[in-house]
């Protein structure tokens, strides 16, 4: 493995030497504030920096990981090993007629403020996503009735060679938090999403109504890393999770949220382990009760 300082060397050459971190804790980058340190962690503010950081870590057969803002990942305590890329600066958001264009790096929630300042309807069901852009695409979020497929164009990338493509909504294969990103190992750059002429103040209300939803039923006042479980056919986890007489039980500092069951909170000073033991608790007891297989919509990386 090149050493930390090599590659820091290395990628000065093409980024800002602020720009490469070293040791980061990846605990400050994420909304559960878990995980332990990124050997290199880099910041790229164009394209092509972003295509010479690809191109240099596979020709050194580097580990990359790709982190968006955080919010719908579990980064264990052994952080990740070479290089961790955050697309923070690649977040211009523009619209053409009712195209709205939105980089990766952009947070969706800003996406969906834009399209009502600009009286664009069909991204109000992302006014309460934490998460970006980029990483909306990735799991194909939604809530409320609403997902990213619903109105996503296409969407450009860096493919796994460093060519930038674009590819349409359908060929990404968006399904229920899904997509083939990670398979195609795309990084997404920017999206288009096709909306709809409406009245901007019908686009508030709506946006309102699901942020007053949101708050008064989420645990926004600890970390955690949203929804944990996707829902299973027939069922809603957090129901069964609320049934299984979970809630407010943990494992060190992270529990069950007892104002979401579909929540698991970072109480007190939680380790990346105890989330994921909390995780495996509620799979298992709601097998034990139910029969059902409860499977994670969060992603969990990184060494333990």
């Amino acid at each position: 493995m090149i050493k930390q300082q090599q590659i820091k060397q290395a990628l000065v050459a093409w980024l800002n030497e602020t720009d490469i971190l070293m040791n980061e804790p990846i605990a400050h980058h994420t909304y559960t504030k878990l995980g332990g340190d990124a050997d290199v962690f880099v910041f790229p503010r164009t394209i092509e920096e972003v295509k010479a950081v690809i191109s240099y870590c596979s020709k050194e057969s580097l580990p990359f990981t790709l982190l968006g803002n955080g919010s719908n990942v579990i980064v264990r305590d052994g952080g990740i090993r070479g290089v961790v890329m955050s697309l923070k600066h690649l977040d211009k958001i523009n619209h053409t007629g009712m195209l709205v264009t939105a980089e990766a790096g952009a947070r969706i929630i800003d996406a969906s403020i834009y399209a009502h300042d600009q009286s664009l309807s069909g991204l109000e069901f992302a006014c309460g996503i934490p998460g970006t852009v980029g990483g909306a695409l990735f799991m194909n979020a939604g809530a409320y009735g609403g997902e990213v497929k619903d109105c996503l164009l296409d969407a450009v990338v860096v493919t796994a060679d460093a060519k930038v493509k674009t590819i349409s909504s359908e060929d990404l294969a968006l399904g229920y938090r899904t997509s083939n990103i990670k398979d195609e190992g795309y990084i997404v750059l920017a999206a288009r999403f096709q909306l709809e002429a409406a009245n901007s103040n019908e686009i508030k209300a709506k946006m309102d109504d699901l942020t007053l939803r949101r708050e008064s039923k989420q645990p926004l006042e600890y970390p955690s890393c949203g929804s944990v479980f996707k829902r299973p056919p027939g069922h809603f986890a957090g129901q069964l999770i609320q049934e299984s007489g979970l809630q407010g039980k943990g494992i060190g500092g992270a529990e069950v949220s007892t104002k979401h069951a579909g929540f698991i909170v970072n109480k007190a000073d939680a380790t990346a382990a105890d989330y994921i033991n909390v995780i495996k608790m509620v799979q298992r007891e709601v097998k034990e009760k139910f029969g059902v297989e409860l499977e994670r919509e969060v992603r969990i990386i990184g060494e333990a």
